[in-house]
């Protein structure tokens, strides 16, 4: 069928080019930009409809540049990658438009910088450092230039974190624009950071404030990897789980794994000042909203007693503590009142 065309092999998304195959030739760029630049903007980005699949190819190649690890890029089967000396960490997340961001509002180059982050805060949540991404796209016909701003975008979140993106596939239809990443990680030294370690009477924490993120963090948040890696250097990190979901449930997550509850401080949660603002005209408060909204890519992670305390006198990071496990049960603790707290958050629907 003509329009699987494209699902064949040796058509990669995003390129890779090695260094040292670059003099032989075999993976060296087809070519620079067109000569015609009237068709670019100042993002390097086309301004109408890229004339095909190869002057795209071409267009990726030029700007994809060598990284450590990629042994083989483009033009065979497969990438092939030196594998990490720890555990390697694998997450795929696929990101709609009208589901994960309005195209028409954001534009395509945040909507991929998002794509690359969420899958990068994937990688934080376990404590490892990302190396690789492969990504997927389904471009909406209709839309010129959407395949190069969504490229500049992934490199974007992935330049800032040194990951290399090997390759991937691309498609186009008549629907919106999907995205898919799957990152690759390498496991911190003293292992990778599960959701199932947590034990009653650990100390709770987050990395930042919560809530709101619909007035923009959603597209512009940082992916808490360098957070994440001083902390499993400076202490141990029983579980942890980053906030895609919201506070709530996401902390709900580590409870069903670790087989215990939790109790969070009402007056503890750190709630941004966008959950402020949005309380204004919601109709639920602003801990309502930092329980509850989902999309802060903030971490939520779990210690002893004795490493909280010392993270209280001497943290790597910003980190606020906002409560502690038990045997059973969520609960909220407001003024010493303690009543049951729904694990409410972003829910897909199914």
């Amino acid at each position: 069928m003509e329009h699987l065309r494209r699902f064949v092999r040796q058509k990669p998304l995003l390129p890779y080019t090695r260094a040292s195959a670059l003099g032989k030739g075999r993976f060296a760029p087809r070519g620079a930009p067109p000569a015609n630049r009237a068709r670019y903007n100042r993002c390097g980005a086309y301004t109408e409809r890229m004339p095909g699949e190869f002057e795209y190819l071409s267009w990726l190649r030029a700007r994809t540049p060598a990284a450590p690890g990629v042994l083989v890029g483009p033009g065979d089967d497969c990438a092939v990658l030196e594998p990490p000396a720890r555990p390697l960490l694998v997450t795929t997340d696929m990101l709609m438009d009208g589901t994960d961001f309005v195209l028409s509002e954001c534009g395509a180059r945040a909507a991929g910088r998002k794509a690359m982050a969420a899958n990068l805060s994937d990688i934080a949540a376990m404590a490892g450092t990302p190396r690789f991404a492969v990504v997927s796209v389904a471009l909406p016909r209709a839309a010129g230039g959407t395949a190069e701003l969504l490229y500049l975008g992934l490199r974007d979140c992935a330049d800032e974190f040194d990951v290399a993106i090997v390759g991937g596939d691309t498609n186009s239809w008549d629907g919106k624009l999907v995205i898919s990443v799957t990152a690759f990680g390498e496991a911190h030294a003293r292992g990778a950071v599960l959701r199932s370690g947590a034990r009653p009477g650990d100390w709770l924490f987050v990395t930042g404030p919560l809530g709101g993120s619909i007035r923009g963090r959603h597209l512009t948040f940082t992916p808490r990897v360098r957070e994440a890696l001083a902390l499993a250097d400076a202490v141990e990190l029983r579980a942890m789980c980053d906030i895609s979901d919201g506070l709530a449930a996401d902390l709900n997550h580590i409870l069903e794994e670790s087989r215990c509850g939790a109790v969070l401080h009402a007056n503890a949660i750190p709630i941004s000042n966008d959950a402020h603002e949005l309380a204004r005209t919601s109709g639920k408060s602003a801990l309502k909203h930092a329980l509850s909204d989902g999309e802060d890519f903030e971490l939520v992670f779990a210690v002893s007693p004795e490493d909280g305390a010392n993270l209280l006198r001497e943290a790597p990071v910003p980190v606020f503590r906002v409560g502690e496990c038990v045997e059973a049960g969520l609960w909220l603790d407001t003024n010493g009142a303690r009543e049951p707290l729904a694990p409410e958050g972003w829910v897909h629907p199914m």
